[in-house]
């Protein structure tokens, strides 16, 4: 039987660390492991409405990661003291040097899509 249909509470620890091996190399978080393996640039989209540009060091089954040399992007409205004239967004970044990144802020990881022909 293959790991694919064999049920996870019937595999014994090897069979586990396979499956999961295999998972990490072929499955969606296959694009974190090349990230690691290539040192290449992902784009992360958060549940906080930031975006954010830089190079994967570590992570996990639940997308906690270790991100380095991340720049994060956001998009800020001015809040406007007198009339009634809306402000346009104005967009703002910085430069975070290492950060700790909790899966739960996660909603879409890509390769750096600046980087053509890959």
């Amino acid at each position: 039987m293959s790991l694919l249909n064999k049920p996870k509470r019937e595999m014994i620890l090897e069979e586990l660390q396979m499956w999961e091996e295999e998972e990490f190399n072929t499955g969606p978080l296959s694009v974190l492991t090349q990230s690691v393996k290539n040192n290449a640039q992902v784009l992360i989209s958060c549940h906080n409405n930031k975006k954010l540009l830089g190079r994967v060091k570590a992570f996990d089954r639940h997308c906690n990661m270790v991100l380095e040399n991340m720049k994060e992007m956001w998009t800020e409205v001015p809040k406007n003291g007198k009339g009634k004239k809306k402000s346009k967004p104005v967009n703002k970044d910085r430069y975070i040097s290492k950060m700790f990144l909790h899966g739960y802020l996660v909603m879409v990881v890509l390769r750096n899509p600046l980087i053509t022909g890959k």
